[in-house]
């Protein structure tokens, strides 16, 4: 008969669980999504970080957006920095979250030009997109990318991404309303500088613009 010695100081090997974490924005501390992804397990660092809202391995840089936030970010072309900062990350993604609440297509954004932009964001910046329906699917999608095997990466430093003096010029053209890519380039190549565009007249507008001419020259007599 085989007897075991139970006090032997013998142990087993036991496997160490490593606790997966992400990297979240300060800015994100008091979103809903921060408390659903701890409830799932998932430990979060804050830092101020200059370009996403989460990096995950340091590779997976996420943008969260929600509706309403990603239509103001359109109106203000702020949208177009944080694209091309989150391009330098290997997997940059966006997140658009909200389609539970039905108001995608509600707002000043014609439902065409909302679709032509998503549209541009696949097909021209390259990042991916993921629809959500509230903070806690949005929790549950970054946790699967937290938790699926990324390839190691070595440490990325992103940055915000500074502006030359013509690409500011064309970025506050094209907050003018009906003022795109295109026409903020027409407008500049006539007009040489902001402040000739300006103290221009209705009249010379109208004959560079058309009847698109209005709206512009209405918001720049607007008093705040």
């Amino acid at each position: 008969m085989t007897f075991f010695n139970i006090f032997s100081k013998k142990q087993t090997k036991t496997k160490k669980l490593t606790k997966i974490k992400i990297i979240a924005d300060n800015r994100e501390r008091n979103s809903l999504v921060i408390s659903e992804i701890i409830n799932l397990g998932i430990e979060i660092e804050f830092k101020q970080l200059p370009v996403a809202d989460y990096l995950v391995n340091n590779s997976i840089a996420i943008e969260r957006k929600t509706i309403s936030d990603f239509k103001s970010s359109i109106i203000n072309k702020r949208i177009i920095s944080q694209l091309a900062e989150l391009k330098q990350y290997p997997s940059p993604i966006l997140i658009i979250e909200g389609i539970e609440s039905n108001q995608i297509y509600e707002g000043v954004i014609h439902e065409n030009a909302f679709r032509g932009f998503i549209l541009s964001i696949v097909n021209d910046y390259k990042i991916p997109i993921i629809f959500t329906l509230n903070e806690k699917d949005t929790a549950k999608y970054i946790a699967v990318l937290t938790k699926k095997k990324a390839k190691k990466d070595s440490a990325i430093r992103a940055t915000k991404i500074l502006l030359t003096d013509k690409e500011q010029l064309q970025f506050i053209m094209e907050g003018f309303p009906n003022v795109g890519p295109t026409t903020a380039k027409k407008l500049l190549s006539h007009y040489k500088n902001i402040k000739n565009f300006i103290n221009t007249s209705e009249e010379e507008l109208k004959s560079v613009m058309g009847k698109k001419a209005e709206a512009i020259y209405k918001l720049i007599n607007f008093s705040f």
